[in-house]
């Protein structure tokens, strides 16, 4: 079975990847770094039937990221590593960006050449040899209407930066619910995660859990 193969098993797939330098700050002896995320249709299914889902306990997806995720990297002898669990925090935007094939958005926010606005990484994979990875793309805002520059209802997105204060009072009224229940506007506006089939019940997730945190 191929990497990409046991991936798919889980609904994870590869979102880019890179062969680092010293200067990349990856685990020593990585000769090739892995960017992992959902794979759409069906992860959303594949995640709430998991014990992590069902058991009821704090942080269900991390912990289901950190079980999946470490048992393949212990199966090839690689090393998993994670967008959570610090401080410190591994950069994972930066390795993101190394990729050639994710960016910063013109809200500044990532975005996928496969998955928009919507990417996201429940880990990453160090390898010790050197594997090739996905090709480098264009980035896709760059011939882009860039609705995403004014999809935000209250403007607590746009190109000056991201007004977290102003997000989530407006998620505190009628008018936010959307948001709250679908996804960040923003986020949807975006055509390439216009063709990413991420369920809203997913979104819904995420926004609760950045709508909850301090």
């Amino acid at each position: 079975m191929t990497l990409a193969e046991t991936l798919a098993a889980h609904h994870l797939t590869i979102l880019g990847g890179f062969h680092p330098t010293e200067e990349d700050g990856t685990p020593e002896g990585t000769r090739t770094l892995l960017m992992l995320g959902p794979l759409e249709p069906g992860f959303w299914a594949h995640f709430t039937a998991s014990p992590e889902w069902q058991d009821g306990n704090p942080d269900p997806m991390d912990r289901w990221s950190r079980r999946t995720i470490g048992r393949i990297a212990c199966d090839l002898g690689a090393k998993a590593l994670f967008p959570f669990g610090g401080p410190p925090y591994q950069p994972i935007q930066r390795w993101a960006i190394r990729t050639g094939r994710i960016w910063q958005s013109p809200v500044r926010l990532l975005v996928s050449a496969d998955q928009g606005m919507m990417v996201s990484f429940r880990g990453a994979l160090a390898l010790k040899e050197r594997i090739d990875v996905p090709p480098p793309t264009d980035r896709p805002c760059d011939t882009c209407a860039k609705p995403c520059l004014t999809a935000c209802p209250v403007g607590a997105l746009t190109e000056a930066g991201y007004d977290v204060p102003a997000c989530k009072s407006f998620l505190d009224t009628p008018q936010g619910q959307p948001c709250l229940t679908q996804g960040c506007e923003v986020r949807r506006a975006c055509p390439v995660s216009q063709g990413y089939a991420r369920l809203p019940e997913q979104s819904a997730y995420h926004m609760a859990r950045f709508h909850g945190a301090g």
